[in-house]
């Protein structure tokens, strides 16, 4: 062993050049020595030195030493400082970072690469991967922290391969979580920031992470750590939890049905104003925004609808609502996380009138009080807000409205007949009204589209606005808005501000023949959009957007047009088109719309998403109107073009019709989800009733056993007739309440038989809450309760008891084990 020493020292430490060996050469040595030393001592020095060696000639160390470092970790398991040392070698060779210590050379882009590389020779046999799992179970720090070092390494270079490997080992994942309780918190941060990777886009590691209690030690973490107000650490508790959530509905149910948002709310609560000055510090700030991201994830509209509603309620039970309307009126805080928050509350009163009904009688806390969605739009209008913060401000409006009739009813009311109240406040539809007029092409489309929301699936409304007056300037009477949206419209020569317009107008016409016939009758319109279609393309793609959205409106007027108007019908329209743009062009110029890039990025998401004011264009619900009317608008145009079109309406109604459908068995698939969660904990409790009682009647079995004994024995005392009196009393009174209890279930079953022949579950469920599994569950009681029922019958006939059996069988009609018993085929 000394002599390896010195040898090495030499090696290592010659002063002069010539003699100094490379580095190829000290790692061959050294490899050399780990896989001959038979010595303990020797292979422990020399996995050392491989170590020191492997951040400067990693490709040398991992060319030559893998099979020799993989050896040691199979061998010498009992010696935790040679396993230590290896794992640490491994991490280094497969690094996916370059150190320091590496040279600057030309082969440094073949070093960023060179881990992976490693990597891929190390999962070729995928059983080294559990071997690392493994030394998890070892406590010793020299063990589990290069352990954990080296899975996160893995995980870096091959997310995928890891996950499939870790899946399918046998408590891979249960001794990865099992890594959050160590006291060491180095450990347990690691251990965090390895599920952070390991859960990303895995849905079957994400149940098993969930159903191995992580949420409980996560808030575990979190209060540990002091919540709000810890560190980075409660921050990536968070991003876990964002990992586990997203996507992920069997998650979310599992979250919200375990009370876990209850515990998010403490999380929000914020000291008065001026309180505290550390209140809005970057790390808190960067902790409540990941908390937000976690809320989102659980309302998201890519959701399935029934986890998105029951998730809202839970939301404003647990009075994380009233929390973020708290922050939306506070003073103080941030832009950035001001946006998200709005963001937030957006989505989790979005679709849910409950939500959105207490969101309009928000106030906001000045003097006098007014609506704090009137708040929000005056910020929206306002050209010297940041562009993030108009934005959701716009996004927050659109979900307050959706599917949301009262609310669009109330803004067009505003634009119709403002209360006396209202004469010298702003309302929301006169702030909207005014972005219209604004110069600033942003509020322009702002407010045009937020106008557009209020007519979204509701004709009513479409014919209300009909009769809004306006008068910019009060030397001049007042026209329609109708009219002065298209004068708007014609005046701008801005991009953004004609796009916001025609959306609007778009929306408007769309199955509405009296808001056509008023359109028609605005003398400059129809020729302003024809000039425009029919001119040439233009510099960008905006205007190229701008002209397929001047097509998509005269296409609304021929589409929906009832001959009502005096200036054109439908026929003339036709022949104006053919005529002044052709129809070939005009069908070109309506198909670059849903070619734009910008029709594809809005139409992914409800939320409106750009980075700059330019990039605001189109809208995600006016790009599904789009999508519908777009072929019924070409075959209108021109009816002797191919069937094509008529089979793309076709389609397009089949693929709308099959999407309520979804919707409708998502919605009855997760019903039925909560009942079977419910039924599942019900059987639970039945099976341990069960057992008890059968653990009681064995009990009795033996009493009585041991009775007979005594009785024929001789043995059986005067007190002991007594108490066998009593006994036998005792089973007769309860072969009596059995025998009630029968004839009560067999009440409900001829109930419940009749309730059925009236009506059917999927039509119109009956008024009494008792399903078909709940069903089951009535005839597996059935059978219990007889065969008890008949244990007691056969203790009394053992001891001279007359029990009559044509009277009881006659009550005990069910048959509890018969799958074609005619109540539950009714039922079902």
């Amino acid at each position: 062993m000394e002599y390896f020493k010195s040898g090495l020292k030499t090696v290592l430490g010659s002063q002069d050049p010539e003699q100094q060996p490379s580095g190829a050469e000290t790692v061959e040595r050294l490899v050399e020595r780990v896989q001959s030393s038979t010595l303990l001592d020797d292979r422990r020095d020399a996995c050392r030195a491989l170590k020191a060696l492997s951040r400067k000639y990693r490709i040398e160390v991992g060319a030559q030493g893998m099979d020799a470092l993989r050896f040691i970790l199979e061998t010498d398991k009992q010696d935790c400082e040679i396993i230590g040392y290896t794992l640490d070698t491994l991490s280094n060779i497969m690094s996916p970072t370059l150190f320091d210590e590496e040279e600057e050379s030309d082969r440094q882009e073949d070093l960023r690469h060179i881990g992976e590389q490693f990597t891929e020779m190390f999962l070729k046999k995928p059983e080294n991967v559990t071997l690392i799992l493994s030394f998890l179970e070892e406590y010793d720090f020299k063990v589990r922290w290069p352990a954990l070092k080296l899975l996160r390494v893995l995980l870096s270079n091959r997310l995928k391969d890891i996950q499939d490997i870790i899946l399918v080992s046998p408590m891979g994942v249960s001794k990865l979580m099992d890594l959050l309780g160590d006291s060491r918190e180095v450990i347990r941060n690691e251990a965090l920031l390895l599920l952070i990777q390991l859960t990303k886009s895995n849905a079957n590691i994400q149940k098993i992470v969930a159903f191995e209690n992580a949420f409980d030690r996560l808030f575990d973490v979190i209060i540990e750590e002091g919540c709000a107000d810890g560190g980075i650490v409660v921050e990536d508790c968070f991003l876990l939890m964002l990992n586990l959530l997203k996507n992920n509905s069997s998650n979310q149910n599992f979250f919200k049905e375990g009370s876990y948002i209850q515990k998010l709310c403490p999380m929000f609560t914020l000291p008065p104003d001026g309180a505290d000055d550390n209140c809005w510090a970057p790390q808190k700030t960067a902790i409540l925004f990941s908390v937000l991201l976690v809320v989102r994830c659980l309302v998201s509209p890519s959701n399935p609808g029934q986890v998105t509603l029951s998730c809202q309620k839970a939301l404003f039970t647990s009075g994380i609502f009233q929390a973020l309307t708290s922050i939306l009126m506070a003073s103080g805080v941030p832009i950035n996380f001001l946006a998200e928050a709005i963001c937030t509350l957006s989505e989790v009163i979005r679709g849910n009138h409950h939500n959105q009904q207490h969101f309009a009688r928000v106030m906001a806390p000045i003097s006098p009080p007014r609506e704090a969605i009137v708040i929000l739009l005056m910020s929206m209008v306002n050209e010297k807000q940041s562009f993030a913060l108009r934005c959701t401000v716009l996004y927050c409006f659109q979900c307050y409205l959706f599917k949301n009739e009262d609310g669009q009813a109330q803004v067009v009311q505003t634009l119709l007949s403002p209360s006396y109240s209202e004469v010298n406040m702003v309302t929301s539809g006169q702030l909207l009204c005014s972005g219209l007029y604004s110069h600033d092409s942003l509020s322009n489309w702002l407010s045009a589209v937020a106008l557009s929301h209020t007519l979204i699936e509701n004709p009513a409304q479409r014919e209300n606005l009909l009769r809004v007056l306006l008068s910019p300037d009060p030397n001049y009477r007042p026209v329609t808005l109708i009219h002065q949206v298209a004068l708007l419209l014609q005046q701008s020569n801005k991009a953004q501000s004609k796009i916001g317009f025609l959306i609007f107008l778009g929306t408007w016409l769309s199955h509405c023949h009296l808001a056509v016939k008023h359109f028609l009758e605005v003398p400059t319109a129809i020729p302003y959009l024809t000039a425009q279609v029919g001119s040439a393309e233009g510099e960008d793609d905006n205007e190229e957007l701008v002209q397929g959205l001047c097509a998509f409106v005269i296409g609304l007027c021929i589409l929906f047009n009832d001959g009502t108007a005096s200036s054109y019908d439908k026929d003339a329209l036709i022949q104006l088109v053919s005529n002044r743009i052709g129809l070939e062009v005009f069908s070109s110029k309506l198909s670059e719309v849903s070619r734009n890039e910008f029709y594809s990025r809005a139409s992914k998401l409800p939320q409106p998403r750009a980075t700059k004011p330019e990039e605001l264009l189109l809208d995600y619900e006016f790009c599904k109107l789009f999508k519908v009317l777009e072929s019924m608008i070409v075959k209108a145009v021109n009816p002797k073009e191919p069937s094509n079109s008529a089979v793309e309406i076709a389609e397009n109604g089949l693929v709308s019709e099959y999407k309520d459908v979804i919707r409708e068995q998502d919605r009855k698939i997760a019903e039925l989800q909560c009942k079977c969660d419910s039924l599942e904990k019900e059987k639970n409790q039945l099976k341990l009733t069960l057992e008890q009682l059968s653990s009681n009647v064995s009990q009795l079995s033996d009493e009585n056993t041991l009775l007979k004994a005594q009785l024929h024995a001789g043995g059986l005392t005067h007190d002991h007739e007594h108490d066998l009196a009593m006994q036998v009393d005792g089973w007769r009174t309860e072969c009596a309440r059995k025998d009630a209890t029968i004839q009560s279930l067999e009440a409900e079953v001829q109930r419940l038989n009749i309730s059925s022949n009236q009506t059917t579950i999927e039509s119109n469920p009956p008024t009494d809450p008792i399903e078909s599994s709940d069903m089951d569950n009535l005839l597996e009681l059935f059978a219990v309760q007889e065969e008890k029922l008949n244990k007691y019958k056969d203790l009394l006939r053992r001891y001279g008891e007359k029990v009559d059996d044509d009277d009881t069988d006659q009550e005990i009609s069910p048959q509890p084990t018969s799958h074609n018993s005619p109540t539950r085929n009714n039922i079902v």
